[in-house]
């Protein structure tokens, strides 16, 4: 089943990291065969590298063998939503950080794949202790 990959390990092979993107992208190489997708959330996230360009993006996609047409559900949007309830109880009694909407939508999204690739672990596994996590 595919992986999702989130937008830090996107943003690393873009922008050519010195430090994350030969591990980011050896890691997609590691599971290219099970199938990589990119949440349209993620896409939205790294628009900014590419001026918003939808043709460059899915440049980037391809070169890294992911898909990024696959769409959000309304599957999707149900579990984004008890995610984000969840979120705010456990911000109300301290238990987690601050986290933007994104995460959530793409932990969202994540959930009805094999999992997440993603080199923030921490901004996940509290919300969705179930999702499947592999780092770089």
């Amino acid at each position: 089943m595919a992986w999702v990959v989130d937008s830090c390990i996107l943003i690393d092979i873009a922008i050519a990291d010195p430090t994350f993107a030969k591990p980011s992208a050896t890691l997609l190489n590691s599971l290219r065969n099970d199938g990589l997708v990119i949440c349209p959330i993620s896409v939205i996230e790294i628009a900014p590298l590419f001026d918003g360009s939808m043709t460059a993006i899915g440049d980037l996609a391809t070169g890294v063998g992911a898909d990024m047409e696959t769409e959000w559900t309304s599957s999707d949007t149900e579990a984004a939503s008890k995610a984000w309830a969840r979120y705010f109880t456990m911000k109300r009694l301290g238990q987690v950080p601050k986290r933007p909407l994104a995460d959530i939508l793409i932990g969202a999204f994540a959930l009805r794949t094999g999992g997440l690739l993603t080199r923030n672990p921490k901004h996940f596994t509290p919300i969705f202790p179930s999702l499947p996590i592999v780092t770089p």
